[in-house]
């Protein structure tokens, strides 16, 4: 089994830190703990850290010492090889790589930036270190602007080097390509040495998303100050233009993502730039950035000022114009580790292009028996993407929810509709730099299905002495509307409660989605991540004071919905008493929900009542229960009341450092979930991934 892998590219600016990205994720998925390491890395320039080991330990968290993660800088390596020494800069670095071996399961190395003026050195240097740390090899070739004959010549001359050098190749990455015939380029190049199986080729286009610097990176590159629009500064810029025309001619040359650059004392192109962007008549430009350390006049900084919310970033640089222009010619895009947007468009194009389940195999990466929240979590977008599922998110002109569509967009992992009023949506996505492209919007006012909906929940509930006015204004809710795009088959699945409260949220699903048959009762789990397992607490949301029956239905359904994501039910019914040690009202209502448990999930492994320690720990387990399968190996754990689940919960999150997933809707008959109004962007996005799980299970899909 391989412990380790090297990725090198074989010229500058090859995307070389997207595909990193691609493969430790890849790797976290199965493996508990991976390190990273660059041997070589450029010379930081003051005082920084080098940008990809920082972007791997941000993104991934990983547990290691920025220290522990290089050996030498470029500079050094080149004085140690010129001095003779080159055996002394493998021996130091393979040190630090042997100590990582040491603590970690596997070891992901990464090579140089061929940022440097000898390109060949760097190569040779990164194919010796590789033969020496023993390590197969995954190359990142840079396509771009390159024809397929060129492609493949190049590539099959990187073959050749590494081969030379005793270099095992995993697989080849041609990166950044602009060419349209992939199978024309990947069965051209193969392995010429003893191969055992052939070479995995995998061809990724060009991403403009990827490849455009954002507003951000201007920032950094020129040491702009920032006038206006600091929380938009995520926008890509997609082309620049140098501003000098009067305004009836300048307007003419404005195009989508355009970053205008002009002296700071040219208002008119300032405010006519502001109107383009508030105009639907022009496309979108993605900042100004203003020359010659000028800045607009008192009086436009105060009609500035008054605009409600400036739409877009306004940077301000001391250099002239032709200067600024000529230096930014040069900008590139980087994907920093606080870009969301960049980092999610790296990863879902990775899994878009590259056979992931071929290379994982290749690199006999074998699974855990430990599941971390990484893996977890990774775990549940990769189940989500399998089968994609349509969610349908009715809180659609929320900053979280539009933010956390544009991930799940980019990642693929399910079909999107937001509902919402365009007037409302629009504004929002202009101000965050989103487009959601591959999002459907709908504004149930205006919606073709308006009236079949309130015909339909008329229907539904004229029992209830519902009239159809007022069915029709029920359905314009969006809450409401989302639920019956649920209950008709246009969705499959409903995330909410980023801003409704819970009982919103659930309540239409309880007038007519319904619970399903034998189960009367809507109950919820938390998956709980711990270091090393992944555990199911129910009921910690719902059901304040559940009855016996109740109970019953919970620890069924819990242990369900744990199977569906990968976690053997093992359910302890918890209570103050184990077994027969104590007495009393509470403990015999866990007493009868463990019979009735029994008695409907006979095939089921439930064991109760049970106490905390004797359920999860094995060495009191022994000595209160020691004949169960369940006690001291418990994964599902059932609380009584909803105060001691809600409690528990957040106890174990606070104290073990737990990631708490949920709450998970269980019962329903299709699946909707409600989100905490506190929850962040992460949360909404493993929410609609275990959404569009619950829909592949009712599917019989998994």
């Amino acid at each position: 089994m391989s412990k380790n892998l090297y990725v090198t590219a074989t010229e500058a600016r090859s995307g070389k830190s997207a595909i990193v990205l691609g493969v430790m994720q890849l790797l976290l998925k199965d493996i508990r703990k991976v390190a990273f390491f660059r041997p070589i890395i450029n010379a930081p320039e003051d005082g920084q850290r080098d940008h990809d080991i920082d972007l791997m330990l941000s993104v991934f968290k990983l547990d290691q010492s920025y220290d522990t993660t290089y050996a030498h800088t470029l500079n050094e390596a080149r004085e140690l090889m010129n001095e003779g020494q080159f055996s002394t800069l493998l021996e130091n670095i393979l040190n630090k790589y042997k100590a990582l071996e040491q603590e970690y399961d596997f070891v992901l190395c990464e090579g140089t930036d061929f940022l440097g003026k000898d390109a060949a050195f760097e190569f040779e240097l990164n194919a010796k270190i590789a033969a020496n740390l023993g390590a197969p090899v995954l190359f990142v070739a840079n396509g771009k602007d390159k024809s397929t004959e060129e492609i493949v010549a190049s590539s099959q001359l990187t073959i050749d080097n590494l081969e030379g050098e005793g270099v095992d190749i995993v697989a080849a990455i041609v990166n950044r390509a602009s060419v349209q015939n992939a199978e024309g380029v990947t069965s051209e190049i193969k392995c010429k040495g003893e191969c055992t199986e052939p070479l995995s080729v995998y061809l990724i286009p060009e991403q403009e998303a990827l490849g455009n610097p954002s507003i951000k990176d201007v920032v950094k590159w020129l040491d702009a100050s920032v006038l206006y629009g600091h929380g938009q500064l995520e926008t890509q810029v997609e082309n620049y233009l140098v501003a000098a025309m009067q305004i009836g001619n300048f307007l003419d040359y404005v195009e989508k993502g355009s970053l205008i650059i002009t002296p700071g004392d040219r208002s008119d192109i300032i405010l006519s730039s502001l109107a383009s962007r508030l105009s639907s008549s022009y496309p979108d430009i993605s900042g100004i950035l203003l020359t010659g350390g000028l800045t607009p006049p008192a009086n436009v900084h105060r009609l500035i000022e008054g605009w409600t919310g400036v739409p877009l970033p306004i940077l301000s640089v001391k250099d002239h114009t032709y200067k600024t222009a000529q230096v930014i010619s040069n900008l590139y895009g980087r994907i920093d580790p606080d870009d969301q947007r960049k980092i999610h468009t790296a990863l879902g194009v990775f899994e878009d292009y590259v056979d992931t389940q071929s290379l994982s195999h290749k690199l006999n990466a074998t699974r855990s028996s430990k599941v971390t929240p990484k893996m977890f979590e990774y775990g549940l977008v990769e189940k989500a993407k399998a089968n994609l599922q349509h969610i349908v998110l009715p809180e659609g002109a929320g900053e979280r929810i539009l933010r956390a569509a544009d991930i799940l967009s980019r990642r693929g992992v399910a079909e999107l509709t937001l509902l919402g009023r365009e007037d409302q949506i629009q504004p929002k996505l202009n101000q965050l730099g989103l487009t959601l492209d591959k999002v459907n919007f709908i504004d149930p006012a205006k919606s073709k299905d308006l009236d079949d909906f309130a015909q339909t929940y008329f229907e539904l509930r004229k029992h209830k002495g519902i009239l159809l006015e007022d069915a029709r204004d029920r359905m314009m809710d969006p809450t409401y509307y989302a639920t019956m795009m649920v209950h008709k088959g246009l969705a499959d699945g409903m995330v909410s409660g980023s801003v409704n409260t819970t009982a919103h949220t659930i309540r239409p699903s309880f007038e007519f989605i319904k619970t399903k048959p034998g189960t009367s009762i809507v109950s919820s789990v938390f998956l709980m991540c711990l270091s090393d397992r992944v555990l199911a607490f129910g009921d910690c949301a719902v059901n304040p004071n559940p009855t016996a029956e109740q109970l019953a239905e919970i620890a069924i359904s819990s242990a369900h919905t744990a199977k569906i994501f990968g976690i053997e039910p093992r359910v302890a019914m918890l209570s103050y008493s184990t077994g027969k040690s104590g007495k009393g009202e509470d403990v015999e209502r866990v007493v009868e929900a463990t019979r009735l448990a029994k008695e409907k999930a006979p095939d089921l492994l439930l064991e109760g009542p049970l106490q905390y320690d004797a359920a999860i720990d094995p060495s009191v387990a022994s000595i209160k229960m020691p004949d169960s399968q369940v006690a001291g190996r418990a994964t599902v754990f059932i609380f009584p009341d909803l105060n001691t689940g809600n409690n528990t919960y957040k106890a174990v999150q606070r104290a073990a450092g737990a990631v708490a997933v949920g709450p998970v809707l269980q019962g329903l008959n299709k699946p909707v979930n409600d989100l905490s109004r506190g929850c962040t962007v992460p949360d909404i996005v493993n929410t609609v991934a275990i959404t569009a799980i619950q829909a592949q299970a009712e599917k019989g899909l998994i």
